[in-house]
C-alpha cells in the first residue's frame, strides 16, 4: 500500500497543542507552528480503524495488557532493532517523560546529581529541578558540523559530583546524532564503573537514516542491561503523543520493583485502553508505514538542505542521523543575539520553532525544527524563512 504523507489534515481546532495554544503559550496566533514533536501526518490506518471498533464497542472499562500486546512489543523491536526483550521486565507508564520522572525518584534521593549531555531535551532538566535533584552537565562538543561525546568531561562530572543517575538521549533529540556503539560502550564502561544507573531515552530509534544504525543501550551486555532502564513508546513512532502508552524495559528486579511500587504511590495502574490497542495495533502492522515515512521525511529533509545550500546559505543544517526534529544554525552566519533571533523567527519570519536555550548549554543560537509535516507545508515554512533572510 502507498500511502499519502502530502495530504494535509487541519489540525486547528481540534486542542492541539501545536497548533491551538499560541495565545495561552505567549506566541502570535498567526505562526506557523512546526515545534512540539507530534506530526502532521494521521496514523496509519490500521490504527484507527482498530480505535474506531474499539469506540464502536463503547466500554472503556479498567484494562490490562495480555500476550498479545507483549508478542506485539517482541516482535517489533526483535524486528527492528535485533532486540530481545522479556516481557516480564516490562513497565507500562502514561509516557516517557513520567518514566524518567518515576525514576529519578526511586533511584536518587532529594539533592543528588543527575547527569545530562547538553544541549539535549529540555524536559530532562525539568524532570530532575522538578524532583528536587541537582543537574550536572556533560556538554556535547561541536566541531561545526557534528556532535560528539567528551567523555574525559564525563567521567570528571561523575566523580566530582558523585553522580547517582545519568538519563542518555538516544538517539540525541535536538542534535540529530545516533550514538555508535563504540560511544555507547564507553558510556557504559564508565556508568559500569562509578556504579551509575543508565535511563536510556529511546523514544526516536525508528527514525534513523541510512548509514546509522540505533544500538539498543541494553543490548551491549548481560551486565550493562542489569544497569539501566530502556524508555520506548509508539508516541513518536505513529503519531500516538495523546493516547498516552509508553514501554519501559527494566532488567534488573530491585529497580523494577521499586518503579512499580512507585507508579502505586502515585496512583497509577490500569493503562489507557486506547493507547494499549493502538500500540499493539501500531506494532503488529506499521512496519511499511514507518518505513515509507521515513523515506519522506528524507525526501523533506533534502527539500531544507537544498533551499539552505542555494537559497538561504545564511543558515546551516546540523545533517541528523535520526529523528524529525533538525537542529539548524541560524546565528552564526546572521550574528544575531538571542533576543535577536527570537525576535527574527516569531516577528519576522512568523514560525513557531523551539528555540535553542531551551535545549540548554550550547543551544544558543539554533533552533529546532519539526519537518514531520507534508513537503508543501515545509515549502511554506521555507519560503517564509528565505524572504526575511534575504530583507536582512
Amino acid at each position: 500500500m502507498q500511502y499519502n504523507f502530502d495530504e494535509i489534515i487541519p489540525r486547528r481546532h481540534t486542542k492541539s497543542l501545536k497548533y491551538d495554544f499560541a495565545k495561552e503559550r505567549g506566541k502570535p496566533e498567526d505562526l506557523l507552528p512546526m515545534w512540539v514533536a507530534d506530526m502532521d501526518f494521521q496514523t496509519p490506518p490500521a490504527v484507527r480503524e482498530a480505535l474506531a471498533a474499539l469506540a464502536a464497542h463503547g466500554i472503556f472499562g479498567y484494562s490490562d495488557p495480555d500476550e498479545p500486546y507483549f508478542e506485539a512489543l517482541a516482535t517489533w523491536f526483535k524486528a527492528r532493532h535485533n532486540w530481545t526483550v522479556d516481557s516480564h521486565t516490562a513497565v507500562l507508564a502514561p509516557g516517557v517523560v513520567f518514566a524518567i520522572c518515576t525514576l529519578i525518584r526511586c533511584l536518587t534521593k532529594p539533592g543528588d546529581a543527575v547527569l545530562i549531555q547538553e544541549p539535549v531535551y529540555y524536559c530532562f532538566r525539568l524532570g530532575i529541578r522538578d524532583n528536587g535533584r541537582r543537574t550536572v552537565v556533560n556538554k556535547l562538543r561541536f566541531d561545526g558540523e557534528r556532535y560528539t561525546i567528551d567523555f574525559e568531561d564525563f567521567e570528571r562530572k561523575i566523580v566530582e559530583n558523585g553522580v547517582k543517575l545519568f538519563i542518555l538521549c538516544s538517539p540525541h533529540n535536538p542534535v540529530g546524532r545516533v550514538w555508535t556503539k563504540e560511544e555507547l560502550e564507553k558510556l557504559a564502561e564508565i556508568c559500569l564503573r562509578h556504579e551509575v544507573f543508565v535511563v536510556a531515552d529511546e523514544i526516536h530509534e525508528d527514525f534513523v537514516y541510512p548509514g546509522s544504525r540505533h544500538v539498543v543501550f541494553a543490548t551491549l551486555s548481560k551486565e550493562v542491561a542489569d544497569h539501566c532502564a530502556v524508555c520506548t513508546s509508539p508516541s513518536k513512532t505513529f503519531n500516538l503523543a495523546g493516547l498516552h502508552n509508553a514501554n519501559i524495559f527494566i532488567a534488573n528486579n530491585e529497580v523494577r520493583r521499586a518503579v512499580r511500587h512507585e507508579l502505586d504511590a502515585e496512583g497509577f495502574s490500569q493503562s489507557n485502553i486506547m493507547g494499549l490497542v493502538a500500540c499493539q495495533t501500531a506494532y503488529q502492522t506499521g512496519a511499511e508505514w514507518v518505513d515509507q515515512l521515513v523515506d519522506y521525511q528524507r525526501g523533506n529533509l533534502s527539500l531544507m538542505r537544498e533551499t539552505f545550500r542555494t537559497r538561504i546559505p545564511q543558515l546551516r543544517l546540523i545533517e541528523p542521523e535520526a529523528t524529525y526534529l533538525p537542529w539548524v544554525d541560524f546565528s552564526s552566519r546572521l550574528g544575531l543575539s538571542a533576543a535577536e533571533l527570537e525576535r527574527f523567527v516569531v516577528e519576522r519570519a512568523k514560525l513557531w520553532l523551539d528555540g535553542g536555550r531551551i535545549f540548554g548549554a550550547g543551544g544558543e543560537g539554533f533552533q529546532r525544527f519539526n519537518i514531520a509535516t507534508p513537503r508543501a507545508i515545509l515549502q511554506q515554512a521555507l519560503d517564509q524563512l528565505e524572504k526575511v533572510v534575504s530583507s536582512q
